[in-house]
């Protein structure tokens, strides 16, 4: 990513947070690809724009899948990490997600709860209706839905999650038989590419430091099936 990619992502940023809006393709977290970061990109462009003679710091609060997009929240210092750290461990940090899906479930809103285990070598997550046999696997994962519009065959899904488990969105909605658009690893049936269509869209908190309420939306990424909901689009950015 350019300097310029990085200027055109960026949604919010003061002395203590930068936020961007995350685009899909790209890491988070470091992996066995040794592929460049976010965080890598973004370090850098800080220490162009300020002129810094030596290493950013720049802490990683939350993450999204490589394929997903949305609100992402760094912390530029270490003690806006920590202050942060303790907002998600307090459950005091609301996000909001979208998604697409190729069918909807029953309920056009409701809840999901189901036991989920992780795979580590196939890099997915199991999920059952009942506790696996062996109970220290067992995770339990809880999230709220409501279906936001429905154009062309696709759904159009707000979700709340109430526990954080990795690849738990995609995975509870694929177990319920409407796989996330493009998510191939949970049985979608479309090819997208580098993309998944699950965005992350909105983050709100309490700005640790400021003590001021902190809303951050994301607009959705251009191009693709994204474009269908372009009506929707325009009400985000109008709020």
């Amino acid at each position: 990513m350019t300097f310029r990619d990085i200027e055109r992502i960026i949604l919010y940023e003061d002395n203590h947070f930068l936020v961007v809006n995350k685009p899909a393709g790209i890491l988070v977290q470091g992996d066995r690809t040794n592929d460049e970061t976010l965080p890598d990109y973004v370090k850098e462009f800080i220490r162009l724009r300020d002129e810094k003679p030596g290493n950013v710091f720049l802490g990683v609060t939350h993450r999204l899948d490589r394929p997903s997009t949305g609100v992402l929240v760094f912390a530029k210092t270490s003690k806006a990490l920590s202050r942060m750290n303790e907002l998600f461990r307090e459950r005091k940090v609301k996000k909001t997600y979208y998604i697409l899906t190729e069918n909807a479930p029953d309920s056009f809103s409701g809840r999901l709860e189901h036991f989920v285990r992780k795979d580590e070598a196939k890099n997915r997550l199991i999920v059952k209706d009942v506790p696996f046999k062996k109970a220290k696997k067992t995770k339990k994962a809880v999230l709220e839905y409501q279906l936001v519009a429905n154009i062309d065959g696709f759904f159009l899904f707000e979700v709340q999650l109430h526990t954080g488990r990795s690849h738990q969105i995609r995975a509870q909605f694929a177990h319920v038989g409407c796989p996330v658009v493009g998510d191939r690893r949970y049985g979608s049936r479309f090819q997208s590419g580098e993309r998944l269509y699950l965005h992350s869209g909105q983050i709100f908190f309490e700005h640790p430091v400021k003590r001021t309420p902190l809303r951050i939306r994301a607009p959705f990424p251009k191009g693709g099936r994204w474009d269908l909901f372009w009506d929707f689009k325009l009400e985000q950015k109008r709020e």
